[in-house]
This record gives structure tokens, C-alpha cells and sequence, in this order.
């Protein structure tokens, strides 16, 4: 016994200086991109688990190939069969709206809650493409901030130059929120602002959450450790500061997030709510900014908001005022 409460105490006060001496880790344990749930999907087989789905990989700088997925949407369900990548690219100029879907840390964008939400918007009619950043899947390279964020601006720009003037929405779920508002960022410097922003379940910064994780608060009473986060954070230039981006932001933005959220705490989606009401107020644009908040009772938690029946309903609305 004696032994294993020593065994459990070096354990736990080891944690602070591993974090120390190997600052990547943090940034490992953020991005989680070695759990690459689920692990026997064929990610270059979508059909196993996505129907009227078509994979391609697109190289967003030199040595990086990233894989993604192009769901259909149920106008073009009929006529899929057999089709090739290149026909699947051909539809979307079809005047359907695209959404690039740009998913949280961990597994794949094979991973059920993720495959369910894009069925979901696919049934809806829109065309949806899910991207696995570099080092995530059967991507290549490793992530980083930066890295994460160019190849959602690539695949953003693909998608414009093919998609022939059709509205482009980028929806960002946790961590993918942060890349989905980085990349909103820089396309707003490049001279036009993303036609929408969806995020769900989206942070102040990810500082924040890593600062109030459970796992951390079991350090709180030790002097230093939450600014010896704070520190390797910026050391390794991780920060997907959705707080400052939306300062700047313009863009029409709806925000989804459930009150029991157990990641990412509800409170952090009022405040993004707020921020991006005061910028429009600030720049006097007329973008539409909406929220939408998911009772406790519901049990949607953090990945389980697209159980919600009234979703679609819910994005068309969004996006067809933005026509208007």
C-alpha cells in the first residue's frame, strides 16, 4: 500500500516537470491527433460509413497532403453512383451551399458524432466537406497552430475556386473553432469577409480551457503551474484566440452550445456571443449574429448537439437570411 501511494505521489508531482523539460507534450495533449479514432475505419473508403461521399486529399503546402471528404447533398444523392472525384468536384457549382466542417481535437473525420452531423446537413441539401487537419488521420505532416490554420484556408479557397460564387460556411467544433476563426481572420485581411461562421462549442482561447480542466485544477494549489501553461502555450505558439478574432470578425456567425457542456464551458460560447454583438455594433454592419443554447436536460454535452431534430431547421434559417 505504502508503496503505491508512493508510487502514485511521484507520479503527480513529476507532471509539472515533464511539462517543463518537453513543452511539446502540451501541445500533444491538445491536439490529440495520435488517437486516431476509430481505428478500423479505411478513411479512403467513406462508403464504409458515409454514403454519396467521395475522398480526395489536396497538398496544402509542400510535403503536406491532407485528406477530406465531400458528402453530397440530397439533390445530387440520385445521380452519385459510380460518379468520380471529378464529377463530385463539378457539383459544387450547383448554387448549394458548402459547408467545410472542421472538427475538434481527437480521431478523425470518421468519428460517429461527426459522421451524424454530416448526414444531417447532407439531408438538409448542403454540400459538406470534412477535413482532417495535417498529422490527424491519413493526413500527413504534424499540427500545429499555423499548420491547422493553412490547410482549412487552403481547402477554403479550393472550395471558392470550384464552388463558382456559392455561399461558403465555415463551422468549427471545438478545437475547430479556433481554426475555422483563424482562418475567417485571414481571409477578411485578404480583401473579403467568409460568407458565414458557424461555431459549436467554442472557447474564449484554448488557453483557457487547458487552464480549467479538470486535470489542471488537480494542480491549482501549486505556485506557478497555471502560468507554467500559460507560458509553454506561448512558447509553442498555441493560442486559437476565438475572443480576439471575433473582435475583428464580420462576418455572419451563429453559435451553437449546450448549457452541460463538460469540455468547454457554456459560459465561454455567451461570451464569443457577446464580443461579436459589440463588434458589429463597433464596424455598424448589419451581420446577422445569433445563439442558440441547449438545456442541461437535453444531455448534449459537448459533441452531442446534432442530436438536436430542429437543427437543419435551424441552419437553414441562418443561412438563407444571409440571401436576403
Amino acid at each position: 500500500m505504502k508503496r503505491a501511494i508512493s508510487f502514485l505521489i511521484t507520479v503527480y508531482v513529476s507532471v509539472p516537470v515533464i511539462l517543463y523539460l518537453f513543452p511539446w507534450i502540451l501541445g500533444q495533449v491538445i491536439f490529440a491527433h495520435l488517437l486516431r479514432f476509430p481505428f478500423f475505419v479505411d478513411l479512403s473508403r467513406p462508403e464504409d460509413v458515409l454514403n454519396h461521399t467521395c475522398n480526395f486529399y489536396l497538398n496544402t503546402e509542400d510535403g503536406i497532403s491532407v485528406g477530406v471528404w465531400h458528402t453530397l447533398p440530397a439533390s445530387q444523392w440520385e445521380k452519385s453512383a459510380r460518379r468520380s472525384p471529378e464529377w463530385y468536384r463539378e457539383t459544387l457549382g450547383d448554387g448549394t451551399p458548402v459547408i467545410i466542417y472542421l472538427h475538434g481535437n481527437v480521431g478523425t473525420r470518421a468519428i460517429n458524432h461527426r459522421v451524424q452531423l454530416v448526414k444531417l446537413l447532407s439531408a438538409a441539401g448542403y454540400h459538406v466537406l470534412s477535413l482532417d487537419y495535417r498529422g490527424f488521420g491519413d493526413s500527413t505532416g504534424d499540427p500545429s497552430e499555423a499548420g491547422l490554420t493553412n490547410d482549412a484556408l487552403y481547402l477554403y479557397h479550393w472550395v471558392k475556386k470550384h464552388s463558382r460564387g456559392n455561399l461558403i460556411c465555415l463551422w468549427g467544433h471545438s478545437l475547430g473553432s479556433g481554426v475555422a476563426t483563424n482562418a475567417a481572420v485571414k481571409i477578411q485581411e485578404q480583401g473579403s469577409a467568409v460568407d458565414a461562421l458557424i461555431l459549436e462549442a467554442p472557447y474564449t482561447s484554448v488557453g483557457e480551457v487547458v487552464v480549467n480542466h479538470w486535470f489542471t485544477k488537480m494542480y491549482g494549489f501549486l505556485p506557478g503551474f497555471e502560468s507554467l501553461l500559460w507560458n509553454i502555450m506561448k512558447r509553442t505558439s498555441i493560442v486559437f484566440a476565438n475572443d480576439k478574432n471575433l473582435k475583428s470578425l464580420i462576418s455572419p456567425l451563429l453559435i451553437l452550445h449546450a448549457e452541460d457542456d463538460n469540455l468547454v464551458p457554456y459560459h465561454m460560447g455567451l461570451e464569443l456571443y457577446e464580443i461579436s454583438l459589440q463588434t458589429q455594433r463597433k464596424f455598424n454592419t448589419d451581420a446577422h449574429v445569433d445563439m442558440i443554447s441547449y438545456s442541461t436536460s437535453l444531455g448534449f454535452s459537448h459533441s452531442s448537439i446534432y442530436l438536436d431534430p430542429n437543427l437543419p431547421d435551424v441552419v437553414r434559417k441562418f443561412l438563407e437570411n444571409l440571401r436576403h
